[in-house]
């Protein structure tokens, strides 16, 4: 009797979302290594260690500002469709050099991962003027592509112990300012911005509740910050 031929789908899972965002993290750690080495900089992993470790010092009361910025650029995709991913990996490079040349003093800048660069302000220099100087980055950026097309960069930025005294929180605002920013047009900075809130609804379980309000009493975090942390982590696990 002939043995039947096993269809090589049967029995594979389906694809997921997380499996897609594997997949992709993988592929950018091998793709961007030259950029990373051309550029020097510091990763995503160094920028929440370091914001943590100022987050958790005596910045606030020695009145420094603390300043974070989350820099994108505006619809990369296209050029390492249209050009190939040797000058995506050029336009980074000259993306991430630009932005470390112009940084000023107390600034640190960070290489996140993608077309994503971050930069800590840490000091003296007001946020009003660190708003300024981030408007003057993206309004002088040079890059451009093979055909001479100029490109943009688009920013959202947030500001310590005033937005937010906690990573997680502090990162969400900043981002939350990039999405809002890039919704209106590209090309612009946005800073984060007071929100509005609402009250818990009936859409969570009294044991949901309490167990939050344990969490909450642990890790002396308010219920309404835990909430938004969990609610965000589920967008960008599906790419809201």
């Amino acid at each position: 009797m002939a043995r039947k031929t096993q269809n090589p789908e049967e029995g594979k899972r389906p694809i997921t979302v997380d499996d897609h965002k594997e997949l992709a993290r993988k592929n950018a750690g091998k793709k961007h290594t030259a950029v990373n080495d051309a550029l020097k900089l510091p990763t995503g992993d160094e920028f929440e260690k370091d914001l943590t470790e100022i987050l958790d010092s005596d910045a606030e009361a020695n009145g420094e500002t603390v300043v974070i910025a989350l820099v994108d650029f505006d619809e990369f995709m296209h050029i390492n469709t249209d050009f190939g991913v040797e000058v995506g990996d050029r336009v980074l490079i000259e993306t991430g050099t630009y932005i470390k040349e112009n940084a000023p003093r107390d600034a640190k800048v960070y290489r996140i991962g993608g077309d994503e660069f971050g930069i800590i302000f840490k000091g003296a220099t007001e946020r009003e003027d660190i708003f300024l100087f981030l408007n003057d980055l993206k309004n002088n950026f040079p890059v451009k592509t093979p055909d001479g097309a100029e490109q943009t960069i688009t920013i959202g930025m947030a500001t310590a112990f005033l937005d937010a005294s906690r990573y997680a929180e502090l990162v969400r605002k900043a981002d939350g300012a990039l999405y809002r920013a890039k919704v209106n047009g590209r090309n612009r900075v946005a800073m984060a911005k007071e929100e509005k809130m609402i009250p818990k609804t009936s859409h969570y379980t009294q044991d949901q509740l309490q167990r939050l309000n344990k969490l909450s009493k642990r890790e002396d975090i308010g219920e309404a910050i835990l909430l938004r942390e969990a609610l965000d982590m589920l967008l960008k696990k599906y790419d809201i």
